[in-house]
């Protein structure tokens, strides 16, 4: 069997990976291509979203996959795809591995190569996904940030429609300083049709894994076992603003269940159609915000955001 092309996506929280993977799921819906998404919180939110669109979809919830905790899982999950995906009448015509937003991507080829799983695996791109509103102000507090960039070989500058051609072109021109290389596409909605696995570029990078306790991010999960008054949650995030990177999910209310999904680039909530999905919040946070998280959640449990009577 030939090796099989593997892309990368990346990109920091909220800023539209999982939109992306929706839009190129459908476009390449005639190719057997496998998705495996790492899910920084123990609540696999982005799995059970990405499961709409078929059913090859590995999921690996609970740190970064680039972490010394969860790098083991990972690496076995790779060595099994085969396995579980390949026949001779459907071959596997690419894996598409999601990263946390929290990864540092410059370990991957070292990773490959160690393990041996570059005789498996072909790493034929690397893709970060970023949006003008949040990139430049996390650029100067979060290294991942800037390694997400300098490792990638295509850039998906998100969100345009939400933003001035001046801070575009300024975030572009940010992003070419720390990767001349880069090919930056502009995008709305992660709408971009994009080579994932044609002829990979020559690339010379080194990374070494993340330590399991990350001192930048606190992550928590809270499952929602009553309907939520959606004005009171808007309200507490709002408030919460300045020490949350991330926080999405499935929120039962009184009129049905809805995705939310709010980040330093906005807050969106959409009506599923989906019975079944498990009701909860995946939240990560600002590691010296720990405190104040906790009791905000506590303070649910107690009925903080029950609908008024």
């Amino acid at each position: 069997m030939a090796r099989i092309p593997l892309s990368l996506v990346t990109g920091f929280l909220g800023s539209g990976k999982t939109t992306f993977l929706q839009q190129t799921a459908r476009r390449l819906a005639d190719r057997r291509i496998v998705y495996l998404v790492n899910e920084f919180s123990s609540l696999d939110v982005d799995g059970t979203v990405l499961a709409a669109i078929g059913p090859n979809i590995v999921s690996v919830p609970g740190g970064s996959i680039f972490c010394k905790c969860l790098v083991g899982e990972f690496i076995l999950h790779l060595g099994e795809i085969p396995r579980r995906f390949h026949t001779a009448d459907q071959p596997i015509a690419g894996v598409i591995v999601e990263a946390s937003g929290i990864s540092n991507p410059k370990v991957v080829a070292d990773m490959l190569r160690e393990t041996t799983l570059d005789a498996l695996y072909e790493l034929t791109s690397i893709v970060s996904v970023a949006d003008p509103g949040s990139f430049r102000k996390l650029l100067v507090t979060l290294p991942n940030i800037r390694a997400q960039i300098e490792a990638s070989d295509i850039v998906l500058l998100n969100k345009i429609d939400l933003f001035s051609e001046e801070q575009i072109a300024g975030t572009e021109s940010e992003m070419r300083q720390l990767n001349p290389r880069v090919r930056i596409v502009r995008t709305v909605r992660g709408a971009a049709e994009v080579e994932l696995f044609g002829a990979a570029p020559t690339r010379d990078l080194h990374g070494e894994y993340a330590a399991c306790a990350d001192p930048h991010y606190a992550r928590f999960s809270i499952t929602l076992h009553n309907a939520v008054d959606l004005a009171k949650l808007q309200a507490a995030l709002r408030d919460l603003a300045e020490d949350l990177y991330r926080v999405k999910g499935f929120v039962p209310t009184p009129q049905g269940t809805v995705y939310l999904d709010w980040s330093t680039a906005g807050l969106s909530i959409e009506a599923i159609d989906k019975p079944g999905v498990p009701p909860g919040l995946a939240i990560i946070a600002r590691a010296d915000s720990q405190q104040r998280v906790d009791q905000w959640l506590d303070a649910i449990c107690g009925g903080a955001l029950d609908p008024q009577e």
